[in-house]
């Protein structure tokens, strides 16, 4: 899955190509927002990354001088139900690639659930204190991440948009329920910041360009509640009767969740020089009402 056919330019991998945040930044690559680099999407189909020896062909083959990591078991669920999966996906895996990517760059996605969400607002040297397992995957990878001077982590929050398989986004999960005629049920005690993928791919391209590293945290200028979210959601689908059931967190039987883990992004605008999207707005101006 390549986004720019020059050979003359250094190789960019982005991983985790065929999902959400993956594909955006393929996208927002093939429509320029990568100059200086010849961006390769990485599938499934391209390379099994758990296979140690498959990648390590490729990279003998392309020998790719940035790698944006976006590949990762992301369902909270999946990783509480199988740690040591997990563990493999979302620690061995970057890791592996981290190690080989020994004179190139290393970005690496993370999550705004790093955070116990116990007060919200959260800035970058705020100590993680992760309450399930995918949170504490990406806190353990994060931090050799973060012992490469020229690495950089990304803390993102929800991502909105449109995915090739239509189901990776938390979106698509609310719309696909909408359209089995089943009701979704939204926490109106727990907080996120949530941002539109395209949106996140443009700010990550932009914070390579810049050269930053370190940690930053990319995610949208609002914190709302899951069951804000769904109602601002909901408004565009009116064709499909959407409807939603407001819960509180004290009602949750599953993993652990983090109640408040909207993330402070001042950082990121002070380094690019704007503010970060707000979601209602964005989505307002940005998805069409689906009447059919």
């Amino acid at each position: 899955m390549s986004a720019s056919p020059s050979r003359d330019l250094p190789l960019a991998w982005v991983t985790g190509a065929s999902g959400l945040i993956g594909w955006e930044l393929v996208r927002a690559a093939r429509a320029g927002a990568a100059p200086g680099w010849r961006v390769r999407g990485l599938t499934r189909a391209d390379v099994d990354l758990a296979n140690p020896r498959a990648v390590d062909e490729l990279f003998e083959q392309e020998r790719p001088g940035l790698i944006v990591h976006c590949a990762a078991l992301s369902r909270t669920g999946a990783c509480q139900a199988d740690p040591a999966q997990a563990f493999r996906q979302n620690v061995e895996v970057p890791l592996g690639l981290l190690e080989r990517l020994s004179a190139g760059r290393f970005v690496f996605f993370s999550s705004d659930l790093v955070f116990d969400g116990l007060h919200g607002g959260y800035v970058e040297t705020d100590p993680p204190h992760p309450v399930n397992v995918y949170g504490q995957t990406k806190w353990k990878t994060e931090q050799t991440v973060l012992s490469r001077p020229n690495a950089l982590v990304i803390r993102t929050s929800l991502n909105y948009g449109h995915s090739l398989t239509g189901d990776r986004a938390f979106n698509e999960e609310m719309v696909n329920t909408w359209k089995s005629g089943r009701p979704v049920q939204a926490f109106v005690d727990e907080y996120r910041c949530p941002i539109a993928a395209s949106e996140t791919a443009r700010w990550t391209w932009d914070l390579i360009r810049s050269g930053q590293s370190g940690v930053i945290h990319l995610a949208g200028a609002e914190r709302l509640s899951r069951w804000q979210i769904a109602t601002e959601i909901a408004r565009h689908y009116p064709a499909l009767n959407p409807r939603i059931i407001p819960v509180t967190l004290g009602e949750h039987v599953g993993p652990p969740r983090a109640p408040d883990v909207s993330l402070n992004c001042e950082q990121l605008s002070g380094c690019l020089g704007r503010p970060l999207p707000a979601f209602r707005p964005w989505l307002a101006g940005n998805e069409p009402i689906h009447t059919v």
